[in-house]
């Protein structure tokens, strides 16, 4: 099938190289001409895990292109996927839909045959209604269809969900969008083992929004619970444990640390909080701003943390800072609880030394005033302490680090607030290790 992606960003371009990789001839649209660009030589300018193989896969043979032209997108495709950026807006009234809106107005008059244009991009709920509108008042031809088709996609992990989704929603409303719908996404139904929810578009609207912000209602509660186990000293890892053995929960995102961040749960869940106050559900906003506050407060929970290990405030300390991504996968930094922290640490008078294999020029480039370091190991020179902020598997599961960094501390502390290291290295190291919402350990003998 011969489909286009329009908007090739952190969603956009991985589900253009996994379309490609399911058999369908696709074009990418991407307005910026220097990201176009990259994207044609085969590479990607952002890191996304398993994306590069991807496109260095199928750019060369010319199943997957890139242009920065909307008009050769409707010439060549029967089916657009629409994956512009929808960033919260300044106040937290919704997402500035502006891309989204742009992108249809500009593709509708270009169309000039029947076609399916199916929205992956994350809106305020009542949106597609518009945008319905929109496609309606520009189309040139009879048969554009406009379907909504939300992405559940992980960051990290987006060319594996979209390769392997958990389940495909679909909001249209004529059979000939189902059966474009069905045609795409056959390659991967044929398999048998997911299911495609077809709806209408105002109910998967919803249920995006509801979904991410349940999501994120976990996260921020386990951290809750991670506030109670402090106090109590109780060990919050057992606490998740036995609460997931109960198939009605689960154990998927029950870990506690810094919170959620990143493109997606921070502007999901305030915009899906400012939709429901203003229908006048007020219970849902009350529980969605309280999951919104719980996340804030999750920096401060940390630097507690921090302060509590140095046995002193952080005024005048060096820190190693191990992460800036918003989490491990990804070196996206929007929104990432790890710089928040960091930001909080230096405007307390820390030096923050920081480190991220992905994310270092994202992080350099949005937080220049902090201290920057080559490799894991530099940014631990004379530190007074470690911080893991972000749980990429280098900082987490190699034994060598915690050996190695041994001998460039004032102090072996470490202090987890992902709540992902496994502490064993760490400790027969010599190493004191602080998590949040466990009991300190000590090196034993």
């Amino acid at each position: 099938m011969r489909i286009s992606v329009i908007g090739c960003g952190h969603l956009g371009a991985s589900h253009a190289a996994a379309m490609a990789e399911l058999g369908h001839e696709v074009i990418g649209v991407e307005i910026d001409p220097d990201k176009c660009a990259v994207l044609n030589t085969g590479k990607s300018w952002f890191y996304e895990a398993g994306l590069d193989d991807l496109l260095a896969r199928h750019v060369p043979t010319g199943r997957l292109r890139f242009t920065t032209d909307p008009g050769a997108a409707a010439a060549f495709a029967d089916l657009h996927f629409i994956a512009t950026g929808t960033p919260l807006r300044e106040d937290g009234r919704g997402y500035d839909a502006t891309q989204v809106v742009s992108a249809i107005e500009t593709l509708v008059p270009l169309i000039d045959r029947p076609a399916t244009i199916v929205g992956k991009s994350t809106v305020t709920v009542g949106t597609v209604a518009t945008l319905q509108r929109i496609v309606t008042a520009n189309a040139k031809v009879a048969g554009v269809e406009l379907v909504w088709n939300p992405e559940f996609l992980r960051e990290g992990h987006a060319v594996q969900d979209s390769l392997f989704p958990d389940r495909i929603l679909v909001g249209l409303t004529t059979a000939a969008a189902r059966a474009a719908i069905e045609e795409v996404y056959a390659p991967i139904t044929a398999r048998g083992d997911i299911e495609m929810v077809v709806t209408d578009p105002q109910t998967a609207e919803v249920a995006k929004a509801a979904a991410n912000s349940y999501l994120a209602a976990k996260i921020s509660y386990i951290n809750a619970v991670a506030e109670v186990c402090d106090l109590t000293g109780a060990n919050v890892d057992d606490v998740a444990h036995v609460m997931g053995i109960d198939k009605r929960i689960g154990h998927a995102g029950m870990r506690p640390g810094l919170g959620y961040g990143g493109g997606c749960l921070p502007k999901d869940v305030a915009a899906f909080a400012y939709a429901a106050g203003e229908m006048g559900a007020a219970g849902a906003a009350g529980l969605l701003d309280s999951v919104q506050a719980v996340n804030r407060g999750r920096q401060y929970a940390a630097v507690a943390l921090i302060t509590q290990a140095l046995n002193s405030d952080v005024c005048g300390r060096t820190i190693a800072f191990l992460g800036g991504a918003f989490k491990a996968g990804t070196s996206d930094v929007r929104d990432s609880p790890a710089l928040r922290l960091a930001d909080r640490l230096h405007q307390l008078g820390a030096t923050v030394r920081l480190f991220d294999p992905e994310a270092q020029d994202n992080a350099r480039r949005t937080h220049p005033h902090l201290a920057f370091a080559d490799s894991a190991l530099d940014a631990t020179h004379e530190a007074d302490l470690v911080v893991i902020a972000t749980e990429w598997p280098a900082f987490t599961t190699d034994p060598k680090l915690p050996a190695d960094a041994a001998e460039h501390v004032t102090t072996r502390t470490v202090v987890d607030v992902r709540n992902a290291l496994d502490a064993g290295p760490w400790l027969a190291a010599g190493w004191t290790v602080h998590q949040l919402g466990r009991p300190t350990r000590t090196p034993t003998a």
